[in-house]
């Protein structure tokens, strides 16, 4: 079978089908019992989704993996037996649009459609907004990809004039590469920047629609994970230290559960005269806006009654529920410490390797490749959990910015209490980032992933696009992703060890 890694295709074969159980696990019992034996199709696209998420983070390490098959061969393109990464990350990231752009919010619009329609009309309904979309999106990446779908390669021409071969062998030395002493002349390295000139070549449209999809998704990744690499250790962190500190009395408890009981109260009256408003058709920017604030409202009712049943446990159990509690709260502090040094890492890699010309040192790429030389799969792994914490770090940020700003929708993940929208949306957001995060690893990686199928799509073609290249050439989402970073830390360090009070009277907006 020649070069063909047999054991990398069980492989591929047996994660793939673990991600997708593991997945159909996490929508089992994540979901909210309403959308118990209903809402099937929502459901598959959120095990797919979750799924392609997953696999395409998991095929970076792979792709290292399928170079490395290749160690042995004379020259790179002896190699044509292992598998096919180039065309397969096309496929997987051709799916990754088609799912954000079109599936997604088709499954939104029709979960989320009027209950009291028909399934026709909901799906009508659907397939109207989705297929408007469709128009919008065909037309924007046809008239983009005509117009400047190109890519603009920098070349420069090298020549050297060699002796003729000498006849004796002793001549040849590390300092007579060839052949002659004094020119080096075989040695083209010298050639002046006139001979520097731009080679331009139209790319393929898969490419291009895998390029666009890649801004879109590090803009939004610049943003969420420059928060949310700093709001995730640290949120941890700052929770152990606003922690319970000991258990309340029973009138304490009968006092706080009041004042929650009477915002509770407000809560569904303003919900109830949404959802009349609904009904009568004003649904404009300040339904929407009282909507939103309802969600976030009662997105912090729910954990102050969580916080309050903390520090008051019940029943028979509840010296054991206590115990649980403070358990719950040293693990946080463990994974905060660990959050921490794994953050640091991160934005420490970024600066020195990336924003630094030339590089300090290339670092974790350093790392990476001496712990394959301990075992085969360490460095795999540990590179494989890196590009992982990332996409947690893109959630965590999402939810810190839905929690303080008005214009992005909250949509928590909740063990056993999550609608298949907030699902939906969280998909979506995985799905959008993990393109980015793929692009932003292949390039800080780029000493331990050199010669991947990765780094030929993300490195060479999309940094060479026109249009585009500036961005990546000037560091633009590199340097936003630290500067937020900065200014989440410079926040917690303010703001983060103050305990939250729980809100007040709530009003609508008029």
């Amino acid at each position: 079978m020649g070069d063909f890694n047999l054991a990398l295709v069980i492989v591929a074969i047996v994660v793939t089908v673990l991600v997708f159980i593991f997945n159909v696990y996490l929508l089992i019992n994540y979901q909210h019992p309403d959308d118990a034996n209903q809402a099937y199709f929502p459901k598959f696209v959120v095990v797919f989704g979750l799924s392609v998420a997953a696999i395409s983070i998991l095929m970076l390490p792979a792709d290292v993996a399928n170079r490395q098959a290749c160690s042995n061969a004379i020259y790179n393109g002896a190699c044509n037996l292992t598998l096919p990464m180039k065309t397969l990350w096309l496929v997987v990231y051709i799916v990754d649009a088609i799912l954000v752009f079109l599936v997604i919010p088709f499954a939104m619009f029709f979960y989320e459609g009027d209950q009291e329609k028909t399934v026709g009309k909901r799906i009508k309904s659907a397939l109207l907004w989705c297929g408007t979309s469709v128009v919008v999106c065909a037309l924007v990446l046809g008239i983009l990809y005509g117009v400047i779908g190109k890519v603009d390669f920098t070349v420069r021409h090298l020549s050297s004039s060699a002796n003729n071969f000498p006849n004796d062998w002793k001549t040849f030395s590390s300092g007579q590469p060839c052949g002659d002493s004094t020119n080096h002349q075989c040695s083209a390295y010298t050639a002046n920047a006139a001979s520097e000139s731009t080679w331009t070549m139209r790319t393929t449209f898969p490419e291009y629609v895998v390029a666009l999809a890649t801004i879109v998704g590090s803009v939004l990744f610049s943003i969420f994970g420059g928060v949310g690499i700093v709001s995730l250790p640290l949120g941890l962190i700052f929770s152990f230290i606003r922690r319970p500190k000991a258990v309340i009395t029973r009138s304490q408890y009968i006092k706080e559960a009041t004042e929650l009981g009477k915002k509770a109260k407000e809560l569904k009256k303003a919900a109830d005269a949404l959802r009349q408003e609904e009904k009568n058709g004003a649904k404009g920017r300040k339904w929407r806006k009282n909507v939103k604030a309802v969600e976030k409202e009662l997105l912090l009712l729910e954990e102050d009654v969580k916080a309050l049943e903390e520090m008051y446990p019940q029943g028979e159990k509840a010296e054991t529920s206590w115990a649980l509690t403070v358990i719950g709260y040293l693990a946080k502090l463990v994974l905060g410490v660990l959050g921490v040094i794994v953050s640091v890492a991160w934005i420490a890699h970024i600066i020195i390797y990336l924003l630094i010309d030339p590089p300090l040192t290339s670092f974790l790429n350093e790392v990476f490749i001496k712990l394959d030389d301990v075992w085969g799969l360490l460095g795999t792994a540990a590179f494989a959990f890196f590009c992982f914490y990332l996409l947690l770090a893109v959630i965590a940020g999402a939810m810190m910015l839905g929690l303080r700003l008005v214009f992005i929708t909250i949509h928590p993940m909740k063990w056993g209490a999550t609608l298949m929208n907030s699902f939906l949306f969280n998909v979506g957001l995985i799905l959008l980032c993990s393109i980015s995060v793929i692009q932003f690893c292949a390039t800080a990686f780029g000493y331990y992933a050199q010669a991947t199928a990765a780094q030929e799509i993300f490195g060479h073609t999309l940094q060479s696009l026109r249009g585009i290249k500036y961005l990546y050439k000037y560091n633009v989402f590199q340097i936003a992703f630290v500067v937020l970073a900065g200014l989440t830390f410079i926040y917690y360090a303010i703001f983060g060890w103050r305990k939250r009070k729980p809100s007040g009277r709530f009003q609508l907006a008029t």
